[in-house]
């Protein structure tokens, strides 16, 4: 739509993998490095995670494509299968029959398959791709393929590719023995801010014309911050920010027409999938004892307690718009509140008081029994509270 407009040969920032279009960053070089030794020294497992969009595909496309000479190879991409289904797609990749076969014999034809290629010098690499999807019991069953081996090695070499969860899935106990055969492991992290200004303009060049568009150096940033360095998301906004300059017949980019995309496309929330916020918690009053038999004052006095605080709020906010007249009303309604809540408190001493005696008044009753005074004290009457005519009457 644009390319003629910009001189380019074709669109820049398509999201089909291509490996004509790999940038090379540190951590993309270093993966590639990596698999190529893994798969020369004929490694019985290869990890290779990253986040969506981070280039898994495509560096394993440019592995095919560049690296891997007198290979034959099978690539499985749907992983949500049965341990039957996930040997039929390795043998139909491989290029043999699988109508009708058991599972038994589909292992024992991949088997004399793989020793074929062996013997023909020949290496058989598998590749399962969305990995992170395979339940603990197929890949124990992925581990017993690479038991098939002979006495030269292994007959063939398993690349896993996957995102993060691969890595949690593959720390479970039950997969220690797998985790045991993987000697090559790489992870594909996001590009930097430096990375992603050269993946820009690398991709640009790739096009056919590296300086298509003047790009802001402000405007990097605002591209980095956006996408995290994922170059799978760096291309849908650099596409709509292509489009963008194309609408408008500019063929420049300001840190502000990035900024506006972004904005427009709401790109945190459709892009990241956000977690739904969750729903606030209903806090527990705190103040609450948690006694059923609260005295009324007691309820009184916490009642005024939990109220100053929203009176005094209410106070300050009419002092930030008034002026001395509002200051004095303060002043005045704070003594009015602190003599009211202290003359609560002294009530509620009062009834704690009162309660605490009538116990120890009734404990001592109980222990002595209603025919002795509930006093050693010659000639003083003995107590007769509310305990003892509720007991005994008034006797």
């Amino acid at each position: 739509m644009y390319e003629s407009f910009f001189n380019l040969n074709t669109k820049p920032f398509d999201l089909l993998p291509n490996p004509s279009y790999l940038y090379m960053s540190g951590t993309h070089g270093k993966a590639l490095s990596y698999l190529r030794y893994g798969i020369q020294e004929r490694i019985g497992f290869i990890l290779l995670t990253g986040e969506v969009g981070a280039g898994k595909t495509t560096l394993i496309q440019e592995l095919i494509k560049s690296h891997l000479e007198r290979v034959t190879l099978a690539r499985v991409f749907n992983t949500r299968v049965d341990s039957q289904q996930l040997l039929t797609m390795i043998n139909d990749d491989f290029g043999l029959e699988t109508g009708g076969r058991s599972k038994a014999a589909l292992v024992r034809e991949l088997n004399d398959f793989l020793i074929d290629q062996y013997a023909m010098g020949n290496q058989a690499v598998l590749i399962i791709d969305e990995a992170q999807n395979l339940s603990g019991e197929l890949l124990e069953e992925v581990r017993m393929l690479s038991n098939l081996e002979t006495d030269g090695g292994k007959l063939v070499q398993i690349v896993l590719v996957g995102q993060p969860e691969l890595r949690d899935t593959l720390a479970k106990p039950e997969l220690l023995q797998m985790r045991q055969r993987i000697q090559v492991a790489c992870h594909l992290g996001s590009l930097d801010e430096s990375e992603v200004k050269e993946y820009v303009l690398c991709r640009l060049e790739k096009a056919g014309n590296r300086e298509a568009v003047a790009i802001e150096d402000g405007a990097f940033g605002v591209i980095h911050g956006a996408c995290r360095g994922i170059p799978r998301l760096i291309n849908i906004l650099c596409d709509y920010m292509m489009m963008d300059a194309f609408s408008d017949e500019r063929k420049t980019v300001a840190q502000a027409d990035v900024q506006a995309i972004v904005d427009e496309l709401d790109f945190e929330r459709k892009y990241w999938n956000p977690k739904v916020a969750a729903k606030p918690v209903r806090k527990t009053d705190t103040t609450k004892p948690a006694l059923a038999y609260r005295s009324r004052k007691a309820e009184e006095v916490l009642r005024a307690i939990r109220n100053l605080d929203a009176r005094l709020e209410s106070a300050e906010r009419q002092l930030g718009i008034s002026g001395p007249e509002a200051m004095l009303n303060l002043s005045d309604r704070v003594d009015r509140i602190e003599q009211g809540l202290a003359a609560r408190v002294s009530r509620l001493e009062e009834d704690v008081n009162m309660a605490r005696q009538l116990a120890m008044d009734a404990g001592m009753y109980l222990r002595r029994g209603p025919e002795r005074p509930l006093t050693d004290r010659p000639g003083q009457e003995p107590k007769r509270g509310w305990v003892s005519r509720m007991l005994f009457g008034d006797r």
